[in-house]
């Protein structure tokens, strides 16, 4: 997938923007489990990712962490960059969940651009606005919703994710994502195992009725 498939105002923007663009660009290959970006200080660049699996999360002063956005094939992570917006202080870690592919534009550059171009300022305000409305729903979903109601929904799109109901994560993984203790991971687990929703076993939590965590979900 090229750099221009990612920007869907490409035509728009001058020759030199583009050529400066392409000429910042890194293809950087991430294995699972690395992490790719870690806090404020480390203003790497704007992640384009061509295949694999990011994960953002911010930590605690405890050391909790919560998940605020998974990156799939041709998302684009900004706030890896949140040096190039003005005001905006957003202090996230990003982990490859998968082995992953990805371009890496730096900072500066995108940035120079950026000043110079109206249609990428907008873009670039499209894509922070969209991800600054996903934490909003992640703060809802925490605010408001039990964590049975949360947990069943992160299982649904785990299995979403990964194309099948039998699903290779531990406890502790899960309240990574979810931002609370592996012990109450595990009871509601046991909880959902009791109600025929799941059936658990060493590192692998498995489906066993969609509909009963559907219905959880969305109660």
């Amino acid at each position: 997938m090229e750099l221009k498939e990612y920007f869907p105002m490409w035509d728009r923007l001058s020759a030199a923007e583009q050529n400066t663009l392409l000429a910042a660009s890194d293809k950087r290959f991430y294995k699972k489990g690395q992490i790719v970006h870690s806090g404020l200080k480390d203003c790497t660049g704007l992640f384009l990712v061509r295949s694999g699996q990011l994960r953002a999360y911010i930590i605690s002063d405890e050391g909790r962490e919560i998940t605020i956005y998974r990156l799939l094939s041709r998302d684009i992570c900004l706030l890896s960059a949140s040096c190039i917006m003005q005001s905006i202080q957003f202090d996230i870690t990003i982990e490859a969940e998968k082995d992953t592919e990805a371009w890496l534009i730096a900072a500066e550059a995108y940035k120079s651009v950026m000043q110079e171009s109206a249609p990428l300022a907008n873009y670039t305000n499209e894509i922070m606005a969209s991800r600054f409305s996903e934490v909003m729903w992640l703060m809802e979903q925490i605010m408001w919703n039990s964590f049975d109601c949360r947990l069943a929904s992160f299982l649904l799109e785990e299995s979403a994710l990964e194309g099948g109901t039998t699903l290779k994560i531990t406890h502790e993984i899960i309240a990574n994502h979810l931002g609370t203790a592996r012990e109450v991971v595990t009871r509601m687990l046991r909880y959902f195992q009791n109600e025929g929703m799941v059936k658990l076993s060493r590192g692998t939590v498995e489906l066993a009725d969609i509909n009963a965590l559907q219905k959880l979900k969305d109660k």
